[in-house]
């Protein structure tokens, strides 16, 4: 039964009239520890604050191009999720779908610093976290609220409950005519086994229209070796179009127009400084340019170009660049 301090989801009436928006993006956002002096985690002691999660980055990134974001998610009532809430409303993010449970803590994760391009190391704490406890029950809406969604398989994987809320939001973007973008952001340790992340990834990219790998990621989930055959195989399931990213060689795309040829679009080198977050800079640049109509090919670019942009920062989201710096790639 609900209590004082039970969260309670967001009705028809809470919403603003002009309540559609460009994008919507559901997942945990998280505080976020860099060290500030290399080293293993156990041996740092100077730490920098700031935000995190795949999902959020992503929501950061869009905001700064100027879309009119909406990010679904649930924070502790605690410093963090305080912290978060004004990072949010700082990058210009709707927090309408934002909830507060009292019950749990806002999640947490610790990263290493790396000055050689190297990938870092990352420690989650995130088990029971309210985010991982979002649900159906907790947000209901009369029609979907946005043109587009986008979803990672992180949301997937952070339990049953997030599971059917992704489900659900794909649901009803799709009644709505909402286009989704979909990147499987693998995380084996949240998963009870492999086979069973295989099976529901490749399950919700079947209902997306584009699907944003890795390549690793791809050979894994479509069990190809070759590009074309990773793309086709999402695009025989279901989707539109394809971007596999390549790392340092840029990424991969082809998508269902009737044409047998994909195409590699290159990347933009430059010193690598930490490479996480790169994904989520290539989804807002594949997403920002699709919605602004551009052809797949030219969106992968911007992708590119703002992947390079956040490598060369050690914040996940600090080299996300602004409308203005994207005048650059033209």
């Amino acid at each position: 039964m609900p209590t004082e301090d039970t969260p309670s989801p967001l009705t028809k009436a809470e919403r603003r009239d002009d309540a559609v928006s460009d994008v919507l993006t559901f997942g945990e956002a998280m505080a976020l520890f860099m060290a500030q002096t290399t080293g293993g985690l156990a041996t740092v002691e100077h730490f920098q604050k700031a935000a995190a999660g795949a999902e959020l980055n992503v929501a950061i990134g869009l905001s700064r191009l100027g879309l009119r974001v909406d990010y679904v998610s649930a924070i502790g009532r605690d410093s963090f999720g305080a912290y978060l809430r004004e990072t949010l409303l700082h990058e210009g993010i709707d927090t309408r779908f934002l909830r507060e449970d009292p019950s749990r803590s806002t999640g947490l994760m610790l990263k290493t610093r790396t000055d050689d391009g190297s990938d870092p190391q990352i420690e989650y704490h995130r088990r029971g976290s309210a985010a991982s406890a979002m649900s159906p029950s907790d947000i209901t809406w009369a029609a979907f609220p946005s043109r587009h969604l986008h979803l990672t398989g992180i949301a997937l994987a952070l339990s049953p409950q997030t599971r059917e809320l992704s489900l659900m939001l794909v649901q009803q973007a799709r009644a709505a005519g909402a286009s989704i973008s979909f990147d499987p952001n693998l995380r084996p340790q949240l998963w009870k086994s492999t086979t069973e992340m295989v099976k529901t990834i490749n399950q919700v990219a079947s209902l997306c229209d584009v699907v944003l790998p890795g390549i690793e990621e791809a050979r894994l989930l479509t069990g190809q070796n070759s590009l074309e055959a990773m793309a086709e195989f999402y695009l025989q399931s279901g989707a539109r179009q394809v971007a596999i990213k390549l790392g340092g060689s840029g990424a991969y795309c082809k998508e269902d127009d009737g044409s047998s040829a994909g195409t590699t679009v290159a990347p933009f080198p430059v010193k690598v400084v930490d490479t996480v977050g790169a994904g989520d800079g290539f989804a807002v640049g594949v997403i920002s340019g699709l919605l602004e109509k551009l052809p797949l090919q030219e969106a992968a670019m911007r992708g590119n170009f703002i992947a390079s942009k956040v490598i060369q920062f050690h914040g996940d989201s600090t080299g996300l660049p602004n409308r203005a710096a994207l005048l650059s790639l033209a």
